[in-house]
């Protein structure tokens, strides 16, 4: 069971384990978190698809190790399983390919064309100098220029040395924690947080992006104060001062930007999750696409997680009904659940994005990508609230490098 003081899978680094069948990748999983994690055997293939393991990797911290199955698979369902080594290659932050057998072939060769092409650190790891063959292939991956570590999983030689290397990788500063609210709060500062009680809340708790939110005002040593939109005009004038920010949930933006004054900053969690998770200019670039939506332009809802549809759920419902309302338009509205999204995009002429909570920031930012790729202007649920009702500006206003980007 998971434990409420867990890293959630979206804050963490994702690290893929890569290579072809019976390279050790298994084995090298359970030498690195130090107790046997992944089932290891003898048998090609007992890998058969990509598992995911959620560990405290020193000196990485809180990372999602992903145990994929051997890009060489020649059975039945092999392509399948490629074809899932290759989606959790694209959706990881770090790749770390596995040479067992003392040669490099044409796998390895396309494996790191992959991460090269994605602009990915990786990791060479040879594996299996307990058994001496190695000389040769290491030769080969210095004469390619490729950052590399010797390892036995038998004995533990080189295991340290990986997780320095993993560490001090080119570009592994972008995956660092920046902060939830970088820039936003200093110590000492008081910060309101409005959390409506809906059908969308799990009974007995809040949701993730709000337990989020909570911690990390504790970690910039701030305070928090949590109310729902019908409590916050009575607990504002508890205060000796005002907040020195307010951070809402989208569905109650307008009625708590219409409670607070003007000069008391406000936002919105999903505006700092788009900050946080994706290219924030790019989210309030899109959301100006709902001025040229027409009669049955196709819309796609783009979920992360997998949930029970609500009678009033904000992304299948509400969101379709906001934005029918605001443009006057009969739209066609698709909905993506869950991880998937759609290989193709050309259908669509607007894509809203949810918070993506339950996601890692590079799963996120790939979805931005190729909606970029494929020129579909994309935003997420509460950037598009907020431009519809009117509040966008405000709820930007905490965002100093975003004044440009300020919306008629």
């Amino acid at each position: 069971m998971s434990s409420l003081n867990e890293t959630s899978k979206g804050m963490r680094t994702v690290i893929a384990v890569l290579g072809r069948r019976n390279a050790g990748k298994s084995s090298l999983i359970n030498a690195l978190v130090g107790f046997d994690l992944a089932i290891v055997s003898g048998i090609p293939g007992t890998t058969t698809d990509p598992v995911e393991k959620a560990v405290e990797l020193n000196p990485l911290g809180p990372c999602l190790l992903i145990d994929t199955a051997g890009i060489d698979d020649d059975s039945e369902l092999g392509p399948m399983r490629v074809q899932k080594t290759n989606q959790a290659l694209a959706n990881a932050d770090i790749g770390l390919l596995v040479i067992g057998d003392g040669k490099i072939t044409d796998y390895e060769e396309s494996l790191v064309t992959a991460l090269t092409s994605q602009n990915k650190p990786f990791v060479v790891v040879i594996n299996k100098i307990d058994l001496g063959r190695y000389r040769g292939v290491e030769q080969t991956v210095q004469d390619k220029g490729w950052p590399y570590v010797l390892v036995s999983t038998v004995d533990g030689r080189g295991i340290t040395a990986l997780k320095d290397l993993l560490r001090n990788q080119k570009d592994v500063g972008r995956l660092e924690d920046p902060g939830l609210l970088a820039g936003l709060i200093k110590p000492g500062d008081v910060v309101v947080l409005v959390v409506p009680i809906d059908t969308g809340a799990p009974k007995g708790r809040i949701i993730l992006p709000q337990v989020q939110t909570i911690r990390a005002v504790l970690d910039s040593h701030a305070s928090a104060l949590v109310v729902t939109e019908k409590e916050l005009a009575g607990q504002m004038h508890k205060l000796k001062s005002p907040p020195d920010l307010v951070i809402t949930d989208s569905q109650a933006v307008l009625e708590v930007s219409q409670q607070l004054p003007e000069h008391v900053p406000l936002t919105t969690f999903s505006i700092l999750f788009s900050r946080y998770k994706g290219d924030l200019p790019s989210l309030v670039a899109g959301a100006r696409a709902i001025d040229s939506l027409e009669d049955g332009d196709v819309v796609l809802i783009a979920e992360t997680c997998t949930h029970h549809p609500l009678t009033d759920d904000i992304g299948r419902i509400k969101i379709p009904r906001w934005m029918r309302d605001y443009t006057g338009k009969e739209l066609d509205f698709q909905v993506s659940p869950g991880p998937a999204f759609p290989k193709d995009l050309r259908e669509y002429k607007l894509i809203v994005q949810c918070g993506g909570c339950t996601i890692t920031r590079r799963s996120y930012m790939n979805r931005l990508q190729q909606a970029q790729q494929e020129q579909v202007p994309i935003t997420n649920y509460g950037i598009a609230i907020s431009y519809m009702q009117g509040v966008l500006n405000r709820t930007l206003a905490p965002f100093p490098e975003l004044l440009s980007l300020q919306v008629g």
